[in-house]
């Protein structure tokens, strides 16, 4: 299904219909404020499964991150954060950052990394956030990649659908999305380092 939702204001109906879709272990795609995104309900295994398989990786090497809707859903899912990196943060989100944290029991085994580290996205799109604040739990995201030898993502939502319409349960048309993914940093080694140059200048 391609499913219309305009970010300025999206409609209720609409944002059930996801979330109905979630509950029952569907899988979405999703515009962020940078590229669009591949995701499921963070506590369905088998739908994180299917994830992986479908980007061609094992679940337990995936290194997924997710979608939390705020700062405080975020801090339910890692531990406790020093004050420095929590007002980097905060003067970065909502923003195109993924920031790798260490995880706490809070994060299902099936996403949990070796590391016991976690990628957290709060994007600067009023779709997926409110998608996850009325789930009431974050959603697993990986990207849509592209198989355009010079585009690495697809931006157009109508192109995304006809390519993953059999794959996936829900295609959010919000609007085209952006080629440049999110600028990740990560916060567990001490000092914070970016690993990935993305969209968006952190803030210090």
């Amino acid at each position: 299904m391609l499913l219309k939702i305009y970010p300025e204001n999206p409609d209720e109906r609409a944002i059930r219909k996801v979330i109905e879709c979630l509950k029952d272990g569907g899988i979405i795609i999703y515009p962020t404020d940078t590229i669009y995104g591949i995701g499921c309900d963070i506590f369905k295994s088998k739908t994180v499964e299917r994830i992986a398989e479908l980007r061609g990786i094992k679940p337990g090497k995936s290194n997924f991150s997710f979608i939390c809707h705020d700062m405080s859903q975020l801090s339910e899912f890692v531990r406790p954060i020093d004050n420095h990196t929590f007002k980097i943060m905060k003067a970065n989100l909502p923003g195109p950052f993924t920031f790798i944290l260490d995880s706490n029991n809070n994060v299902p085994r099936h996403i949990q990394s070796k590391r016991k580290t976690v990628g957290i996205r709060i994007p600067d799109n009023d779709i997926i956030r409110l998608i996850v604040k009325e789930l009431g739990n974050p959603i697993m995201s990986t990207s849509v990649h592209d198989d355009d030898d010079i585009l690495e993502y697809t931006t157009d939502p109508e192109l995304i659908y006809e390519k993953f319409q059999d794959k996936v349960d829900i295609v959010i048309d919000g609007g085209y999305g952006g080629n440049i993914p999110s600028t990740v940093v990560d916060c567990t080694q001490g000092e914070l380092m970016v690993t990935r140059e993305g969209k968006g200048e952190l803030i210090y």
